[in-house]
């Protein structure tokens, strides 16, 4: 018994297929096609949990943001452009070059005396001619201490007040001196700083113990005044950066150039200097930690206006840099690093790796291609061509397949990285290539049966 049905279909269907040359339609479909050719030399791989780890293996570093968008400093930071979601790998970009402005060089001359400073005053003790004769009584001084209030002065019992502020060890001796003479008192003393407390220098950010150094005798330098609270803690030291409130400027040193210093380059503080460490970016905070110790100090309204004015040109200096990124972004003319989306898919496009992180295979499907879920795409054949970079291994092409007709393997695409030039290809269904041909086909068909019809 014949089938009527296929004898209905059989006609027509014969009647497509010869007229297929006479209408001069060729459809080639493209395909991935291992094998040598004269496009390479073509392997087809599976992407499976242990392929993904071995992909994901070939050394890449992904282009850095400049370090101005690495943190915010008081504003919005750049939106990445054509970026993908933090994968679960992250590989932090790397700073560019941080700008050195260094303070002037500190010479404050010989210490002066100031209010909280103590002062000790030797005076030799009268002895007997056994201990003077032995030497004893060199031994015996008297060392009574004295601090320097407010008013600048000291009180010295059976002598007074005496101003000695403001003035070197040289002077207050010979202030005090005159003083002694002045009240008929033996004036054989010497004059001592026991502690310093009016010249100092605060510490804080990102080092171990937060705090505050005097200055004495010796020169205070930034390396050692760190050194002292305990060195620089939870910063990394390519970002970190050294900045110093004095007098109503703002500079900054890289750490690591600090480092680099020595000798005459070495930072030398001077009193009343603020420093605070921490990132490039943690300008709100170093600004927060410098208008506080103004406000401790007691410092003048006119220097609290003169650091604001400083970090609003550092943000506004920022803020240029951003902008001026973002426009080279936008014209081309900052370098990216692409890869390339084709076959049946929604969107094909070239699709740019972000910065300071990788992209996943899934991230380019549904990101930038819109999805695999399409009439025509064929989710059980997805492809990351990616050639081979080893030496004399050119022509070499890997192919990882993907099958997503499971949809477990999906999972797979959220950790399989994506490389600078890798070809993401997903193939077309096999009733697409029939579709397609028809389409093609049938304007001419129709312009043939109006000509017949004509005649």
């Amino acid at each position: 018994m014949r089938d009527w049905k296929a004898e209905l279909w059989r006609g027509p269907i014969l009647a497509l297929v010869l007229m297929l040359p006479g209408c001069g339609v060729v459809y080639n479909k493209s395909a991935v096609m291992p094998g040598q050719s004269a496009q390479g030399d073509v392997t087809v791989r599976e992407i499976t949990p242990q392929a993904v780890l071995e992909a994901n293996g070939a050394g890449y570093s992904p282009r850095a943001l400049p370090a101005y968008f690495v943190q915010s400093a008081g504003g919005e930071g750049l939106r990445r452009t054509g970026g993908a979601p933090a994968p679960a790998i992250d590989r932090p970009a790397r700073p560019a070059q941080l700008a050195t402005l260094l303070p002037p060089p500190a010479s404050p001359g010989s210490y002066r005396i100031g209010v909280g400073d103590v002062v000790l005053l030797a005076t030799p003790k009268t002895g007997s001619s056994v201990e003077e004769l032995s030497g004893l009584l060199a031994a015996q001084n008297a060392r009574q201490g004295y601090t320097v209030q407010d008013d600048g002065t000291i009180s010295i019992p059976g002598i007074g007040r005496v101003e000695i502020a403001g003035m070197t060890i040289e002077e207050a001796e010979a202030a005090l001196f005159r003083q002694f003479l002045d009240k008929n008192a033996n004036p054989n003393f010497s004059v001592e700083l026991a502690e310093f407390h009016s010249q100092k220098v605060t510490i804080g950010g990102a080092v171990a113990d937060p705090g505050v150094i005097a200055i004495g005798l010796s020169p205070l330098y930034l390396d050692e005044a760190l050194a002292e609270r305990g060195g620089v803690r939870g910063s990394d030291p390519d970002y970190a950066l050294v900045r110093i409130f004095r007098a109503g400027k703002l500079y900054q040193i890289p750490l690591v150039d600090l480092y680099k210093r020595s000798g005459a380059q070495r930072v030398r503080l001077a009193s009343g200097d603020s420093v605070f460490v921490g990132s490039e970016y943690d300008l709100d905070k170093a600004a927060a930690y410098f208008e506080q110790q103004l406000k401790l100090g007691a410092y003048r309204e006119s220097e609290m206006k003169m650091l604001a004015t400083q970090v609003e040109l550092r943000r506004a200096a920022l803020k240029e840099k951003r902008e001026s990124f973002a426009a080279r972004l936008e014209l081309g003319a900052e370098k990216r690093d692409y890869v390339y989306i084709a076959g049946e898919l929604p969107k094909q496009s070239r699709y740019a790796l972000p910065f300071g992180q990788t992209a996943s295979l899934a991230d380019a499907l549904f990101d930038e291609a819109g999805g695999i879920f399409t009439q025509t795409a064929d989710p059980r054949q997805i492809y990351v061509l990616r050639a081979s970079e080893a030496p004399g291994s050119q022509g070499q092409v890997t192919a990882w397949h993907l099958d997503a007709g499971n949809a477990a393997g999906l999972l797979l695409a959220t950790r399989f990285e994506l490389r600078p030039n890798d070809v993401v290809f997903v193939a077309a269904q096999k009733v697409t290539h029939w579709s397609n041909v028809v389409n093609a086909i049938m304007p001419r068909m129709l312009s043939a049966s109006i000509s017949k019809t004509a005649e």
